[in-house]
């Protein structure tokens, strides 16, 4: 790994249970084709980009690309075994419109041009429940500084979590911030959603997730 590549301390899991033969053929054939070049994040893309960041298996991202084909979308999650997941629905189902950064997602903030995201999408993030470990969550002061530069006026930031504590915490750095209105608070899903199976989860040990869309402003 690179000096560059040592500058954030990433503390998330990066494996999981051994692969699968065909999810690690995917690994090896299909992700280098559609994986993000950190040198030109947005070669070979022209018209509306969405990201979604931390994808976990890929339901939600693979569901909104084939909803809108006509849009390009970029899945950023450094668990390979979610990678693998989602390389398979990507060839399942003939999707054309998903590239994929498969580390942190730090360094892709830092390289996308300003204002080329339409959307960005947080689902169900680690919330890093222990008060010690909150610097750790990806909803900070540094990221929604980036968020910021990266959305197109009027951008849409999508936030869900079944924890209370980080949707309170979300609100609030977004709040001192202050650069987003908060659009929407609802416990009702966002258009066109997909369940998850986290989201299953969430909803069979009785949590409730809430759903917040922020939109850029100046």
């Amino acid at each position: 790994m690179s000096e560059d590549k040592k500058r954030f301390q990433f503390f998330g899991r990066r494996r999981g249970k051994t692969l699968r033969r065909h999810h690690l053929q995917l690994m090896e054939e299909l992700l280098p084709k559609l994986r993000v070049d950190l040198n030109n994040p947005l070669s070979g893309i022209s018209g509306e980009v969405r990201l979604e960041i931390g994808f976990g298996g890929g339901e939600h991202l693979a569901h909104q690309a084939e909803l809108y084909p006509e849009v390009n979308f970029i899945g950023a999650e450094p668990f390979r075994n979610g990678v693998a997941k989602l390389l398979a629905l990507i060839e399942e189902k003939a999707i054309g419109n998903i590239r994929i950064h498969d580390d942190d997602v730090r360094y892709l903030l830092e390289k996308l041009p300003p204002a080329s995201l339409s959307r960005i999408y947080v689902l169900y993030p680690d919330p890093w429940p222990k008060k010690r470990h909150h610097e750790r969550r990806i909803v900070n002061a540094d990221t929604l500084k980036q968020f910021h530069m990266l959305l197109k006026p009027d951008g849409l930031f999508l936030f869900a979590s079944d924890i209370d504590d980080y949707n309170e915490w979300t609100l609030r750095e977004v709040r001192e911030h202050g650069g987003f209105a908060l659009a929407s608070n609802s416990t009702e899903p966002f258009e066109n959603w997909l369940q998850t199976r986290y989201e299953a989860k969430a909803k069979r040990e009785g949590r409730e997730t809430q759903y917040l869309r922020f939109q850029r402003r100046d």
